[in-house]
C-alpha cells in the first residue's frame, strides 16, 4: 500500500465526507508491494498469506477472501507521524498487484486518525465515504473475483455503513490471499513508521482457491505467518498461531 502521507493524514480522513472518493495515494510505483526478507519475514506486512505453494504458486486460482477485525486504538508521542493499515486482499504476496480493502489507524502529529479505504495497487488508493471508522468498531471485508472483475466490500458492523465497488483487472495473477497489518509506504516507496496499534485480531477468515473454500490453515493450500521486521531484524509486529479452527489470529505491535 503506497501512499503520500505527512500532515495530510487527518485532513484526508476528514475530507472523506465531502466527495465520493479522494485519493490517498498516487504511487506511480510498480515494485512488488510486499517487501520480502525471507519466508515468514517482511519489512512491511504482518499477518497471514496463503498460496497453493509458497515457492511456486499457481496463478488464476484465488476467487475470494473474507475477514473481520476490530479497529485498534492507536497511541503515540506528541510529535511525529505513524501509520498502520488493516486489510484483506488478493495478490501481492508474490505478484506485483494487490486488490485490497481495509482501514487505517494512524497517529499524525499527536492525534489519532481512523478511516476506511480501498486500493487496486499499483493504482492509487482511495478513501471510502459513508463509513465513519472509530476505534473498537468491528469491520467485515471481502474481496471477490468473477469475470475479469474484482468486487471490494467493507462494512462497519458496529455502527453501520457499507461500501461496495467493482473494478476490472485483466492482468491480476490471483495467486494469493492475505489478512494483513501493514506499515504503509510513502510515494517514494519508503516504509513509514508503524503506529502503535497494540493488538489487532482477525477472525472469520476464509479464502476460496481452485473452487474450494476454507480457513487460513486449510490443508488445501500453504500459509505464511508473516513477522514484520526492520532492516536489522528487530520485530515490529508479529502474528499469533491460528485459532478457532484456523479462522483467527492476533497481530501484536512491538516497534515502530
Amino acid at each position: 500500500m503506497n501512499r503520500i502521507y505527512g500532515i495530510l493524514g487527518i485532513a484526508l480522513a476528514s475530507l472523506a465526507i465531502l466527495a465520493p472518493s479522494l485519493p490517498v495515494a498516487a504511487s506511480g510505483m510498480f515494485n512488488a508491494p510486499r517487501i520480502h526478507v525471507r519466508e515468514t519475514q517482511s519489512l512491511n506486512w504482518s499477518g497471514y498469506a496463503v498460496e497453493t505453494n509458497l515457492q511456486n504458486p499457481a496463478n488464476s486460482v484465488v476467487t475470494d477472501v473474507k475477514g473481520t477485525w476490530v479497529v485498534p486504538t492507536v497511541t503515540g508521542p506528541r510529535k511525529g507521524s505513524y501509520y498502520s493499515a488493516d486489510w484483506v486482499g488478493i495478490d501481492g504476496y508474490s505478484s506485483p498487484s494487490v486488490e485490497q480493502i481495509g482501514t487505517d489507524s494512524d497517529w499524525v502529529n499527536g492525534r489519532p486518525s481512523y478511516y476506511a479505504w480501498y486500493e487496486m495497487y499499483p493504482q492509487a488508493g482511495y478513501l471510502i465515504t459513508g463509513i465513519t471508522v472509530r476505534p473498537g468498531d468491528t469491520m467485515s471485508a471481502n474481496v471477490s473475483y468473477s469475470g475479469n472483475s474484482f468486487t471490494l466490500f467493507i462494512e462497519d458492523v458496529t455502527n453501520g455503513g457499507t461500501f461496495t465497488l467493482t473494478q476490472q483487472n485483466t492482468t491480476a495473477q490471483r495467486s494469493s490471499a492475505e489478512w494483513v497489518v501493514e506499515a504503509p509506504s510513502s510515494y517514494s516507496g519508503r516504509v513509514l513508521p508503524l503506529a502503535d496499534f497494540g493488538t489487532v485480531t482477525f477472525s472469520a477468515a476464509s479464502a476460496t482457491i481452485n473452487g474450494h473454500t476454507g480457513n487460513i490453515g486449510d490443508t488445501a493450500w500453504r500459509n505464511d505467518p508473516m513477522i514484520m521486521v526492520t532492516q536489522t531484524g528487530i520485530v515490529k509486529a508479529q502474528p499469533t498461531a491460528l485459532s478457532n479452527g484456523g479462522t483467527s489470529f492476533t497481530v501484536t505491535w512491538y516497534h515502530n
